[in-house]
This record gives structure tokens, sequence and C-alpha cells, in this order.
């Protein structure tokens, strides 16, 4: 379901469910993040809703999203204050103007209203090397995008590895809107 107009990145709060049909598959980023085949497999079998809560208080922008996969099952919470501070296991997340993102994958095919006054959310998010024995960077940029005549939510990822010699790997995923919180 395309997102309603007034749903932007100045207010992404709502639920959406990830569209596997469009997305990218993203089982060679689990396995450079060192996930074992069968969590791998067991992945792939879910479908991904989040219910996005975006708002601002005393410490400033926040987007906290809450993870369920289909049946129910309770995936990892993200709570995220766009200051660019790092905050332990959470990524470092800012928003930022269009113009601001170095890399062409990340910051094209975006709305309009991204380019112009909106922004995008870029979130950096590197491995704990000491916990995991993998070493990996992933930057990620959220907007809105136009496919298929439809606006949706969409989120460009180029992941890094020290695994991997041969350049990023850029996925793109995309959401539905299924309505408000």
């Amino acid at each position: 379901m395309a997102a309603p107009p007034e749903v932007t990145n100045k207010n992404l709060t709502g639920k959406y469910i990830m569209n596997k049909s469009l997305s990218d598959d993203s089982d060679d980023i689990l396995k450079l993040q060192g996930l074992s085949w069968f969590k791998r497999r067991a992945i792939s079998m879910f479908t991904l809703t989040l219910s996005v809560e975006h708002y601002t208080d005393e410490a400033g922008e926040h987007i906290d999203v809450e993870q369920t996969l289909s049946g129910g099952i309770k995936g990892s919470n993200e709570d995220r204050i766009l200051d660019w501070e790092e905050r332990g296991d959470i990524d470092d997340v800012l928003k930022v103007k269009v113009e601001e993102v170095e890399d062409e994958f990340l910051k094209s095919g975006w709305t309009e209203d991204a380019a112009a006054e909106d922004g995008l959310v870029l979130a950096v998010d590197w491995s704990d090397t000491s916990k995991t024995g993998m070493e990996w960077k992933a930057e990620m940029t959220w907007g809105f995008e136009i496919l298929n005549g439809e606006r949706r939510h969409a989120r460009h990822l180029k992941f890094t590895s020290s695994n991997k010699k041969d350049g990023p790997i850029l996925k793109r995923f995309y959401y539905d809107y299924i309505g408000p919180l």
C-alpha cells in the first residue's frame, strides 16, 4: 500500500510491512554478519513489520522502531535519537539533506520532498568485532521513493565487510504503509 503524503521523513509514525517481492534479498549481508545458514533461512521465511513512532522531546528528535516477525514474534527494537551520538550497540543516526550524503547510491532515487525539504535519515552501524569476530559497516538512508507508480517507504543500504574484497553490497528495501499506530 502506498504511503499517504502526510507520512514523510518529518513524521514517519505508522506501521509498515516489508514488501519482499520489491525488496532485495539480504542473505549475503546476514552471512557476512556471521549468522548461520539456519538463522538466515528462518529469517527469510518470516515477514517483517515495523511499528514506527517518530517524535521530538527535550532530548531531541527520536525514531523508535519495534520490529515484529509474522506470527507475532518480537524482533529487536531500535530506539534512535537523531543527533549522531554513538550509543553502544545503537548505530549513529542523523537527519541530513540529500546533498550532504556522499555516496551516489545512498542519495539517489528519493522523492522530491526528500530532496527539497524533508531530508533523509542516515544511519551508520559498525560490527562489534570483539563479540562476533566479524568486521563490517552498514550505511543506510531512509526516505520515500515512487516505485511502480506508488509512494513507498524505502531504505538504501551500503554494506562493506573485511570478508568481501570486491566492493560494497548495495541493497534497496521497500515497505508497504499499512496504517497509523
